[in-house]
């Protein structure tokens, strides 16, 4: 889809994308369709997926899209796909799907091809699903594509529907007090879009997780809380550190690797657009 855009007019993409937006959002499952799912211990889940895509600073059309596969419950990284990519879809809020799961989907296909034994039963998402302007974030967009149970995983919340990061949610964010705690994220059209998770007992900031695909929000919290180490759930983490250091190594000059000084020799990776950062809104 990225790819299909390019050259034609804004207000021409953008319609295309409003309908094939409702189109895919119409085929978003939000409730749990595995047995493991419906597992008070996640019994039959033995791979979960991560994905991120990272950014070189100052060059907003080059980025890395990374896809990980983490043995459950052990998270240790079992499979990897890094790869550099031309983002030539222009950014608009709403609808940054367009611009980066089409490279996510191409990764999950990769793995499909090379390894299906590896294939994740889950996905752990750098971005919403439902709680997003049209309730289809990147999660959804991802879990719809590729036919694999997602969940949206945001570091910031995306103040839609009602919600906003004002002083009543920071006091409920005071209230949470040991990983695993959460609150329930009510939009002024009364929907539950997600939750804020303290995902870890010494986190300051919560985790904003929502539905991606085939999978309750119940379940999404749970399982996210308990792929936490740290305050980003693994799946995410190894992903967003292996998309940076991939980064380094392949915008690495040559000759530099003798410099002794390691931040000299590498271009720097933000791990997201600069122009999306503020919202989360993936």
């Amino acid at each position: 889809m990225a790819q299909e855009v390019e050259g034609r007019p804004l207000k021409e993409t953008l319609a295309l994308w409003t309908r094939e937006q409702a189109r895919l959002k119409a085929r978003v499952v939000v409730r749990n369709t595995e047995a493991w799912q419906r597992d008070p211990a996640f019994s039959g889940l033995h791979r979960v997926g991560g994905v991120d895509v990272s950014f070189v600073k100052g060059d907003s059309g080059s980025a890395c899209a990374s896809l990980v596969v983490l043995s459950y419950p052990e998270l240790q990284v079992l499979y990897e796909d890094s790869s550099m990519v031309s983002l030539t879809a222009p950014y608009v809020s709403g609808f940054l799907a367009f611009r980066e799961a089409p490279f996510l989907v191409d990764a999950v296909q990769r793995l499909q091809a090379k390894e299906p034994s590896l294939m994740p039963q889950v996905i752990l998402v750098d971005g919403n699903g439902v709680l997003h302007h049209q309730g289809f974030g990147v999660a959804c967009h991802l879990g719809v594509l590729s036919d694999l149970p997602c969940i949206g995983v945001a570091k910031k919340l995306l103040q839609v529907d009602g919600l906003e990061n004002n002083t009543l949610h920071r006091e409920k964010i005071q209230l949470l007090q040991a990983g695993g705690d959460y609150f329930p994220l009510m939009g002024s059209s009364g929907a539950v879009l997600g939750v804020a998770l303290k995902s870890h007992d010494h986190s300051t900031k919560p985790l904003y997780v929502s539905v991606g695909h085939k999978i309750s929000l119940e379940t999404a919290v749970r399982l996210t809380h308990h792929c936490c180490r740290f305050r980003i759930p693994e799946p995410v983490r190894q992903a967003d550190i292996r998309s940076r250091e991939y980064i380094h190594r392949t915008l690495e000059l040559p000759g530099q690797a003798a410099l002794k000084d390691p931040k000299a020799q590498r271009p720097k990776a933000c791990p997201k657009e600069g122009s999306r950062e503020p919202t989360d809104e993936a």
